[in-house]
């Protein structure tokens, strides 16, 4: 499902004295399939960015289409929840908005808000635990008698079980470890192949950005001010460093070398192994 922003403004609170301008002229066009990336200092618009994708808030300039659903500033806007349905958010701390009884009703309680049947709603839920990588056995289960973990992906597996084709999230490794953010990102990088999703990850780990983006937006102070490939943000360290940014570690270590080194490599590299070839070619090529 295509996304388009066009010279979205939003200001919260507006006409009273406590307005404060969020976003301006933002412009990003996100086609379907894609995995996007928004990068940027807390404050930067990239949360109110996101509330405008499934039209939790409507902007109060410019226009949002989502699939064939326009959501226009000063207009009153139908058909929301049916964008709602479309576009699912995976927000920080999911599992803090689980509340039912049962795994089970927690899972089919959106889909059936939207509609669908007992039965159907019962069989997503039993193919979103799959996706998630949990046993139907916690179906009858109580989700706070789960492990954080296992909360986290009941909370994912409720938002699948919308079956949206788009799906935004929004930090959604906060607070797990290391080896738990790599399952998390990796599940959701399955779906977005699996699925054919357009994703838009909402992150701070610069890491996470170059792994799995296909583009990334930098957004500062409210406005998109550079958007490219990871190869093409992440060649130009200076001027992420110049704006409070930081890079992934094996670039960092990649510059760290060749400063030790003496050398240049001539591209930038993004995982260890790409990294580790280019070297090796490189010293077979000085040896020969």
């Amino acid at each position: 499902m295509d996304i388009s922003l066009q010279n979205i403004e939003y200001r919260y609170q507006a006409n009273t004295p406590f307005e404060r301008l969020a976003i301006k002229d933002v412009s990003i066009n996100i086609p379907t399939g894609t995995y996007m990336a928004l990068i940027g200092h807390t404050g930067s618009g990239k949360s109110t960015v996101l509330q405008h994708l499934n039209a939790l808030l409507v902007p109060t300039e410019g226009t949002v289409v989502i699939g064939n659903h326009e959501v226009k500033a000063k207009q009153k806007n139908k058909n929301l929840k049916q964008i709602r349905q479309k576009v699912g958010i995976v927000f920080q701390f999911p599992e803090h908005q689980l509340f039912e009884e049962t795994v089970e009703k927690d899972i089919i309680f959106g889909p059936m808000n939207f509609g669908v049947s007992e039965a159907e709603a019962k069989e997503r839920a039993r193919f979103a635990l799959q996706q998630v990588g949990l046993s139907q056995e916690i179906l009858e289960k109580s989700p706070f008698d789960l492990s954080g973990g296992q909360m986290r992906r009941v909370a994912i597996a409720g938002v699948l079980a919308m079956e949206p084709d788009c799906l935004v999230l929004d930090e959604p490794t906060a607070g797990l470890d290391p080896r738990g953010r790599k399952e998390i990102m990796d599940m959701f990088y399955s779906l977005h192949k699996e699925r054919n999703l357009t994703t838009i990850l909402v992150t701070h780990s610069m890491e996470d950005a170059a792994q799995y983006a296909d583009q990334i937006i930098i957004m500062q102070q409210g406005q998109v001010v550079k958007q490219g490939t990871p190869i093409e943000i992440f060649s130009s360290v200076t001027e992420l460093v110049d704006m409070g940014l930081d890079v992934p570690e094996v670039v960092r270590f990649q510059r760290s070398l060749e400063e030790k080194l003496g050398i240049t490599l001539g591209a930038t590299y993004l995982s260890i192994e790409e990294l580790s070839s280019a070297v090796a070619q490189l010293l077979r090529g000085a040896h020969v």
